[in-house]
Formats: C-alpha cells, sequence, structure tokens
C-alpha cells in the first residue's frame, strides 16, 4: 500500500515540467511550440534566456533526486524497502517523459535521470556525468553525449553494487531514455545532428561554411 503511494507521489513529482513552468514564469513562449519542442533545457536555452534554461535544468534533475531521495529516506519506515525505491526511481522518470499535468508530453529525461543516479549514488552519478562531458568535449554532440552515458550507467551500477532491483530500474530508464533519443540516433546516422555551437554532422564542425 506505501509503496504504491510513493510510487504515484513519485510520477507526480516527476509530472511537474520545469521547462513549462520556468518559461511562464519568465514570459517566454511555451517550448513544446518551438525548435525541437521538446520541453528540456536544451530547447528553452533556444529561447536566448540562458537563467530560464539553467533553472529548468536544475529543476529537472532536482524533483528525480528529490523523489529518490525521499523514498530512500523515510520509506524504511512504512515498509518501502530497495524495490519500493527502484520502483520510485523509475516512476519519477517516467513522469517526466509522459507527464500527467501537462498532456503527457515531456522532455527526454537527461537531467532527471541524472538526479535519480544522484540520490541513489554519487559516484555513480559522477562517473556517468564525466561520460556525457567527455563525449560532448570530443564531438560537441549533447544528444551523442547522453546515449552514450546512457549505455553505460547500468554498467557503473553492476560495477559498484551488482545486480539487483536498482539496476533493473536503472537499465528500464536508460532504455526509456534511448528510445527518447530516436530521432537524435537518426540525425546522427545522417548528419543532420547539431553540434553544440552551431553546425551539422558532415559539415567540419563550422556549420558547411568554408574558410
Amino acid at each position: 500500500m506505501y509503496t504504491a503511494l510513493f510510487v504515484v507521489a513519485a510520477y507526480l513529482i516527476g509530472s511537474i515540467s520545469f521547462a513549462v513552468v520556468v518559461s511562464k514564469l519568465f514570459g517566454i513562449a511555451d517550448p513544446r511550440t518551438y525548435g525541437s519542442k521538446n520541453p528540456g533545457a536544451t530547447n528553452v536555452l533556444r529561447s536566448g534566456n540562458k537563467y530560464a534554461a539553467v533553472l529548468t535544468l536544475a529543476g529537472d534533475a532536482f524533483k528525480g533526486w528529490l523523489a529518490v531521495w525521499l523514498a530512500d529516506r523515510y520509506g524504511a519506515q512504512y515498509g518501502v524497502f530497495d524495490t519500493g525505491v527502484a520502483l520510485v526511481a523509475a516512476a519519477v522518470f517516467i513522469g517526466h517523459l509522459w507527464p500527467v499535468f501537462f498532456k503527457f508530453v515531456g522532455g527526454k529525461g537527461v537531467a532527471t535521470a541524472l538526479g535519480v543516479l544522484l540520490a541513489i549514488n554519487g559516484w555513480l552519478a559522477l562517473a556517468t556525468l564525466a561520460t556525457w562531458l567527455v563525449i560532448v568535449y570530443a564531438t560537441r554532440y549533447s544528444s551523442l553525449g547522453a546515449i552514450v552515458a546512457a549505455l553505460f550507467a547500468p554498467f557503473y551500477y553492476a560495477l559498484l553494487f551488482g545486480v539487483n532491483d536498482t539496476l533493473y530500474a536503472i537499465t528500464a530508464m536508460c532504455a526509456l531514455l534511448l528510445y527518447r533519443h530516436g530521432g537524435n540516433i537518426g540525425k546522427l546516422m545522417t548528419g543532420k545532428e547539431s553540434r553544440i555551437g552551431g553546425g551539422k554532422a558532415g559539415k567540419g564542425g563550422n556549420g558547411g561554411k568554408k574558410k
């Protein structure tokens, strides 16, 4: 009973779309109406408002961390143990992807996933973040960094803690994250994905302009 309550609460927390909320607070357009139409920090950045993008990123990560931290900190006294916490981790992530408050139109889950990993273990989050940073630094593709980090996160967890219900939850989260990046994967394969700072694959990183 209490496990179900924690899971539902986690889903509702995840359903708070900070991209939409922050955009309204800053008086900028709904991120679901421009750019990639993805309600996430990267698309909010396209509005030109860096502060709104940073707040979106922080909010999405915070809600992932908060839901898991609450379950881990207070769940045991209500009979919610490791399996329940793993379900909470998956629920808050699913809430971000398909938020009930915003007609089930959510983001891709990168920041929320990082928040979940941080609540589970700091070293796990750090290793995953470092993977993202290395790939982005080397290629300037944010989406590729997210994809590679998602592939490695379950491996890092298994290396640190072995196989258990939390690993299954992380694996499911990463599989969903990859699914939500299907469009980006297609663009990467066809050379149409935009790099950080402008330009696309196959264009020499300078937007196709000759020097």
